[in-house]
């Protein structure tokens, strides 16, 4: 850390200034002389005149700055007016955060005090230079993560939401936020001044709640995440003309690591999805039987680090993004894939890694409570809003399993509701250990939710189940429903195309799409030449992260032999 470190306390919009948090000096290292030297063929020379911005809050950052002589000082700028000093960086120091690698927007402002000098690493370069320079990047590395992880945890940066923390509203954009690694803190108008003058200012009715405020000002009423997602500049326009070597649809573990071999072998690679990377075992609390995590490991941890690893590489992560359908006619020799945007990304191959979505069960006015005390994943955030409740989970799988497990730590009581009559066929053994020696975790077999009772508009009151053996009915007060009773595939995309599914509506691959195509076929290449699939979505796949992992490193050999049969310079 430099000597000019500046220490903050507590922002009057309720965010803690970065540089109060710990491991200071992996987060901001200094570079050594030859470190810099070693450096500059990556750079070109910046200078700044006293209070010129290097950067600013919600406009694209130009790369990473080395700091070579002079001193920035680096603030934290909310839509509300607040401006909140973080840390001063001088000599030896460099400037950035893990969206530099992709060139993203900036997070916080950047100005120089006095006259500056700096070296200017841009987005391409400085992941030529962490690829390069291994022990040098695993330094940056590190610090870019860290830094991003300091601005998460102190609510800066980002979008203040304003709102009560209970709305379903709220639950769903912090839900997203938090899924896309974006800074952000909630206002609650009851207790905070700053907040209740906006509400007073635009007196929103119930159903505009979260109010948004971003970065430059404008407030936003209960926004879409695409609409949010703009106005933050998470999303890009296309480069015209572009044409990729591989589009990869879906960001869950297949898919981020397709982008991370794809891409780290040369690969233009770009990557889609419609909400968050790391798909439903993102939203996993704890996987214990990934190899290599002995101590196990969160879902959004692991795909976190997969997501920055793909950076790194050059993937370019389109998200949120939805591919509303796949043009297979290749007419100028590329696939089209239709984006919500009205955009065509145009890629020489496609990996279908979209997935699954969250089944429904019928259960005629369960869209009615849905974000209302009806949950498909169990984050910190749920788990917040059933602290010391009594709540009910269903399922029986491992996503079940995990879930129990986590919410126990929180709620009074889980009633784990199963269809079946025991959970051995469906779950791991270490997990049905687990949940047995959880004293707090009720299972309650041969069981099914039929009705969701509560009033009109208003947050769910009481669940009633019904037992398979004897038909009897029963009701409990819960305000917490979470339903874990599997997926169905995300392939509607996909119709048109002449990609084949099996009855469920899965990918076929390998040899069956071979048959239906007269011809030969790599294990994962569906009936239609040069699109692939991996991951859950594919015919007979194990549905395992590890699995889903492995399909993802196995399609890129394939990727390779198909782009080399119909080898076209990328534009």
């Amino acid at each position: 850390m430099s000597e000019g470190t500046t220490t903050a306390s507590t922002t009057a919009s309720g965010a803690r200034p970065v540089a109060s948090f710990p491991r200071h000096e992996q987060t901001f290292p200094a570079l050594t002389p030859q470190e810099i030297a070693r450096m500059r063929r990556f750079a070109e020379v910046r200078k700044y005149k006293d209070g010129e911005k290097l950067f600013q809050t919600g406009k694209p950052g130009p790369g990473m700055f080395v700091v070579l002589s002079g001193h920035v000082t680096l603030t934290q700028r909310d839509g509300l007016g607040h401006v909140t000093p973080i840390i001063d960086q001088g000599p030896g120091q460099f400037l950035a955060e893990i969206g530099q690698l992709s060139g993203r927007v900036a997070l916080v402002d950047g100005q120089a005090e006095g006259d500056v000098e700096t070296l200017l690493i841009p987005p391409a370069q400085l992941r030529a230079l962490l690829v390069a320079e291994a022990d040098l990047g695993e330094r940056i590395m590190r610090a870019l993560i860290l830094r991003r992880v300091n601005l998460i945890q102190a609510g800066a940066g980002g979008p203040v939401l304003i709102g009560p923390a209970d709305s379903s509203g709220v639950i769903r954009l912090r839900g997203f936020l938090t899924r896309n690694g974006s800074p952000h803190h909630l206002l609650d108008p009851k207790t905070d001044h700053d907040a209740a003058e906006v509400i007073a200012r635009y007196s929103p009715s119930s159903t505009d709640w979260p109010l948004v405020v971003a970065p430059d000002g404008t407030v936003l009423r209960n926004p879409s995440e695409s609409e949010l997602a703009r106005a933050m500049g998470m999303i890009r326009g296309l480069m015209k003309d572009r044409i990729y070597d591989v589009a990869v649809v879906g960001s869950g573990p297949a898919g981020l690591s397709t982008a991370v071999y794809a891409a780290s072998e040369g690969l233009s690679v770009a990557v889609c999805d419609a909400r968050a990377f790391g798909g439903q075992a993102g939203a996993s609390a704890r996987i214990e039987n990934y190899l290599g995590f002995p101590t196990g490991i969160s879902g959004l941890a692991l795909t976190a680090r997969a997501f920055n690893q793909a950076q790194k590489f050059g993937a370019d992560m389109m998200i949120p993004v939805e591919v509303k359908g796949l043009d297979c006619s290749r007419e100028d020799g590329a696939f089209g894939l239709k984006l919500d945007s009205g955009e065509v990304l145009r890629a020489r191959s496609v990996v279908v890694a979209s997935g699954a979505r969250y089944r429904r069960p019928e259960i005629a006015n369960l869209a009615d409570f849905e974000g209302r005390g009806v949950w498909y994943w169990a984050s910190p955030i749920e788990a917040r809003l059933c602290a010391e409740q009594e709540i009910v989970l269903v399922g029986g799988g491992n996503s079940a399993g995990q879930a129990a497990v986590f919410l126990s730590g929180h709620a009074r009581r889980v009633n784990m509701v199963i269809r079946g009559g025991g959970l051995g066929a469906s779950m791991s053994r270490y997990l049905i250990e687990r949940i047995e020696a959880t004293p707090n975790i009720e299972l309650i077999f041969n069981t099914e939710v039929v009705a969701l009772q509560g009033a009109a508009g208003a947050s769910l009151e009481r669940v009633r189940w019904r037992s398979r053996l004897s038909g009897e009915e029963s009701g409990i007060d819960i305000r917490n429903l979470f339903l874990f009773v599997g997926a169905d595939p995300a392939t509607g995309w996909l119709q048109g195309c002449g990609v084949m599914l099996d009855r469920g509506g899965f990918v076929v691959t390998g040899a069956q799409a071979a048959t239906a195509r007269g011809d030969l076929a790599s294990g994962l290449e569906t009936s239609v030449p040069g699109v692939f699939a991996v991951g859950d979505v594919r015919s007979g796949s194990v549905k395992r992260v590890g699995g889903a992992i492995g399909e993802g490193a196995q399609v890129v050999a394939a990727l390779h032999a198909f782009l080399g049969d119909t080898a076209k310079p990328a534009l």
